[in-house]
């Protein structure tokens, strides 16, 4: 019977030995009883011991030949009470998640507007009240559906999994399963493997709300999402009314600003698609080469009167040097000139013979004389030679 033995009690001078092997002394109000722990065995414990702590302590009692006492040989050291729950916790939490229970990929998102609000918890205390008063503040439209389930004791987990199943048969939209705060003793049902397990196989997202923001629990690392308190967990499942009416209405105004910026544009655009068709119609191209032509027609004047005046100036110019070489000039300066028998300008002697009728051209009139002679000059022949 000593071989296999567990005794509980009260941890006094406990020695780590440089060897690894712990030495310490079991006390109670009873008695004491001496105990090592091998560095063999040490791998198995999860905490150090300390002055004071209550532990149960696993091994087999045989005598120390040397003093002649019983010694305890201890194995297995675990925390008694919070502290033995603590390593359940660990033991199971390092198991679900072995079993891929914790995996992100799990994780279903919560529903930002839902219509129906599932909350498993007891239906007296803090926390369904935090979660009703919360919920209805953000949106008192959505319907909220309590199961009141245990939270405590024995009978604890067996029916928050009855409440899990029965809100999700009556498919609401998202979940909140929790309770207020307490000692580890006290929300240990939310630990149960049985919870987890519901937690995980719901279809329905499951916001889990137990305790306040340090406690911790199995079911928080199982769930889709994690709040840290039960009124934090209703502003979390619950979207706020008037925030939506608010970006309802920024909406509202946002877009009738656009449409009235969109209208004001297109105005724009038919006003320019206006003055274009009236540019390019029929009427417009022919009320815009009249214009071109009279442009054309002042041009051509203006030309013509610029080539007239011109051409005045020149004929000016013309009409003077004709003046210095027309004949009747010379005939009214005294000059007069003589034309040979056959009507042209006499000029030499060689265009007469004696005895020819000449015609001597003078201001007034003309004089018939006849050629009695005539004596050609010999420099003027040599020079029309």
């Amino acid at each position: 019977m000593l071989q296999s033995i567990f005794i509980k009690g009260e941890i006094s001078n406990c020695k780590y030995h440089s060897s690894g092997h712990i030495y310490f002394t079991l006390k109670d109000e009873k008695g004491t009883l001496a105990c090592v722990m091998f560095a063999t065995y040490r791998s198995g414990l999860s905490f150090r011991m300390q002055e004071g702590q209550q532990v149960i302590v696993g091994g087999h009692v045989d005598v120390y030949e040397r003093d002649g006492k019983y010694q305890l040989y201890a194995k297995q050291v675990i925390l008694d009470g919070a502290g033995f729950l603590y390593e359940r916790f660990e033991a199971l939490k390092r198991e679900l998640e072995e079993r891929g229970m914790f995996s992100p990929i799990y994780k279903k998102s919560i529903p930002r507007f839902i219509k129906t609000l599932g909350v498993v918890t007891a239906p007296t205390g803090a926390a369904v009240q935090d979660i009703i008063n919360v919920a209805t503040r953000r949106n008192p439209y959505v319907q909220i559906i309590l199961y009141p389930a245990i939270v405590q004791g024995e009978d604890a987990a067996p029916s928050i999994v009855r409440g899990i199943k029965a809100l999700a048969a009556m498919g609401v939209d998202v979940m909140i399963v929790g309770r207020g705060g307490g000692s580890i003793e006290d929300l240990w049902a939310f630990n149960e493997e049985m919870v987890a397990q519901a937690v995980f196989d719901c279809e329905v997202p499951i916001i889990s709300a137990v305790g306040h923001e340090t406690d911790t629990t199995i079911i928080d690392y199982v769930s889709d999402l994690r709040a840290p308190t039960p009124s934090a967990a209703a502003e979390l499942a619950v979207f706020d009314y008037e925030l939506i009416q608010d970006s309802i209405l920024d909406c509202k105004e946002r877009l009738h600003r656009q449409m009235l910026r969109n209208i004001q544009s297109q105005r724009q655009k038919i006003q320019s698609y206006q003055m274009k068709l009236k540019y390019l119609s029929p009427a417009g191209q022919i009320r815009e080469k009249r214009t071109y032509l009279i442009q054309l027609e002042e041009n051509l004047q203006n030309a013509m009167s610029r080539k007239l005046q011109d051409r005045r100036h020149k004929l000016e110019i013309y009409i003077e040097k004709m003046k210095g070489l027309s004949p009747l000039e010379k005939l009214n300066q005294g000059f007069s000139y003589v034309k040979a028998p056959d009507g042209k300008s006499l000029r030499h002697t060689s265009q007469v013979k004696v005895g020819d009728t000449v015609q001597i051209h003078v201001i007034d009139g003309r004089i018939y004389a006849k050629v009695t002679d005539k004596e050609a000059d010999d420099v003027t022949r040599g020079k029309l030679c």
